[in-house]
């Protein structure tokens, strides 16, 4: 007689759209593996608190919950959007894996699918994000920027009852939803560099796990993760959170010598905000390292913006991080 089945790995995820979406994917992926998976939908304060991410704290309130979920074994694994968690470890908790990431960009989405370039001065364009704040206003100062908040369908909301001209959303987020119709224009990145981490999940679960670790790792990308670590310590070099306004994007080049990580990051003029991010004009600057040491990568680049002699402010090259603005 054969023995019983064994019990579902337990997934924790939020309980938004694009969060359940996120987690079933990843869920799926095991599945084809032979591995049984149900998921644990758990509220998080980023959930419930419609506050502005900046004064409710930003880093961590929308993966808070779930680590608790993990650190009391209610749970075996969660997946989070990477940009979600913040740069220092976890006491107890490991990334097991970053799965291969979605395009990472942000796009606009505007009444008439009118470009960026092409919106009327005056134009009332919504985000949450003060990363996207700043690169807007080094692109288009006479633009009117509006604080907003909520899911994907009430900020698309936002542009079709005309309380905005146009949004700015992350790509990954429409993608997952089967939403890219409702994309008027991709922001290229020479304009517009993403949250450290945007795009990517990242599977975490308890670090004496060893044996689920093992299972897990098995969805991990090392391209992604050498991008996305380089990004994150640029953002701790900086010792910025979830609300500064930085944006960072790392991707593999094949280069004379071989394959190479190429870093460029945007910091943006603090506006209240603490720590080490403070440019008095924004700064854009790009660096290149072996993929063996994203993180030093990440640390060298945070040491030239910050230089007053590193990145040039934008302006003299040309218009062109982290933030937690689920859902994206």
């Amino acid at each position: 007689m054969s023995g019983a089945s064994p019990a579902p790995l337990r997934l924790a995820t939020r309980r938004s759209v694009l969060a359940t979406t996120q987690a079933g994917w990843v869920a799926d992926l095991l599945r084809a593996r032979g591995h049984a998976v149900e998921l644990v939908p758990i509220v998080t304060e980023g959930d419930t608190n419609r506050a502005a991410l900046t004064q409710i704290g930003g880093t961590g309130v929308f993966a808070s919950a779930l680590r608790d979920a993990l650190r009391e074994g209610s749970v075996d694994f969660a997946v989070h959007s990477l940009k979600d968690l913040p740069t220092a470890p976890a006491p107890g908790l490991a990334i097991a894996a970053v799965p291969a990431r979605e395009d990472p960009r942000d796009v606009l989405v505007s009444r008439d699918h009118v470009a960026l370039r092409s919106l009327p001065t005056g134009a009332v364009v919504g985000t949450g994000s003060p990363r996207r704040a700043a690169q807007l206003r080094a692109l288009r100062a006479d633009l009117t920027i509006r604080p907003i908040r909520g899911n994907i369908e009430t900020r698309l909301s936002l542009v079709a009852d005309g309380q905005c001209d146009a949004i700015v959303l992350a790509r990954a987020g429409l993608a997952r939803l089967g939403r890219l119709d409702a994309i008027s224009e991709v922001l290229p990145l020479e304009d517009m560099l993403p949250a450290a981490g945007q795009g990517a999940l990242a599977v975490e679960c308890r670090s004496d796990r060893e044996d689920l670790g093992e299972l897990l790792a098995a969805l991990d990308d090392p391209g992604t993760r050498a991008c996305v670590s380089a990004e994150r310590a640029l953002l701790a070099a900086l010792e910025a959170g979830c609300t500064a306004p930085i944006g960072a994007h790392a991707d593999l080049v094949q280069g004379r010598a071989g394959l190479a990580l190429s870093l460029s990051a945007f910091l943006g003029a603090d506006e209240g905000g603490g720590g080490a991010a403070r440019a008095v004009v924004p700064r854009r600057a790009s660096m290149s390292g072996p993929p063996s040491d994203p993180q030093g990568l990440g640390v060298a680049l945070a040491g030239r913006l910050l230089d007053p002699g590193g990145g040039p402010p934008l302006g003299t090259q040309g218009a062109g991080t982290q933030e937690q603005e689920q859902e994206q």
